[in-house]
């Protein structure tokens, strides 16, 4: 038997009953629902970048009705360079603008309030992908959850990736990468290191196929360092 055929999720029901490509084209929801499934009752706002059904207004929003469905108390809003505003629902807004534009990100996040999950499924260009974290990390709320989908694109020439140079940093996922290690920057030998801004704010990362989730919450644990003698 396939796996992926054996799977009985809550999410993963909803995806194939909306017929987002979260399940079949991709296998995605088992993960979300293990990272999301504890949130599901609660009053939170999800912003999504991508409606999907590329440039036609009235397709797409598979996956914001899924995630109005699967979060019953949540508010879920989207960001799409196409108008989709045809697509809004109760419980659903979409904004429309580029993921790499920083005044449209900013009045969107002002708008929303309080972010407490962020999903990348917007164009998946490499520096897309990297400018976006940039600006919308910093503007999620502290507990909450980023995620950056497809990130297969990393391989892909086509939009900024490349499967020879696997330490170009200028990949999104060499990006995420080399963000690994500062999640234990107190242990670092360096006594005049100067932690980043995600040094200090991410608490956990997890990496999947074609899919990272980063969860934002202060890093402040200390150092476990041990003098030898």
């Amino acid at each position: 038997m396939d796996a992926h055929n054996d799977t009985g999720d809550d999410l993963t029901r909803l995806a194939r009953h909306y017929g987002t490509d979260k399940w079949g084209s991709h296998y995605y929801t088992p993960h979300y629902h293990q990272h999301f499934s504890h949130l599901r009752s609660n009053k939170l706002n999800l912003l999504e970048i991508g409606v999907g059904g590329y440039e036609d207004p009235n397709q797409g929003g598979e996956s914001l009705r899924m995630w109005k469905d699967y979060f019953p108390n949540g508010n879920i809003y989207s960001i799409d360079i196409i108008d989709k505003s045809a697509l809004q629902e109760e419980r659903i807004k979409i904004f429309k603008g580029s993921q790499v534009d920083r005044e449209f990100i900013l009045k969107v996040a002002k708008e929303i309030g309080e972010i407490d999950i962020i999903i990348d499924d917007g164009s998946h260009i490499n520096r897309h992908v990297i400018e976006t974290f940039k600006l919308l990390f910093p503007l999620l709320k502290n507990g909450g959850i980023y995620v950056a989908e497809d990130t297969q694109t990393a391989y892909w020439k086509a939009y900024g990736g490349g499967n020879r140079d696997r330490n170009n940093a200028n990949t999104s996922m060499n990006f995420f990468k080399r963000l690994v290690d500062g999640l234990n920057y107190q242990e670092f030998p360096q006594k005049r290191y100067k932690p980043t801004y995600y040094d200090e704010n991410i608490v956990a990362m997890h990496f999947y196929h074609n899919l990272v989730f980063i969860n934002k919450g202060l890093n402040k644990e200390g150092s476990n360092f041990i003098k030898n003698g």
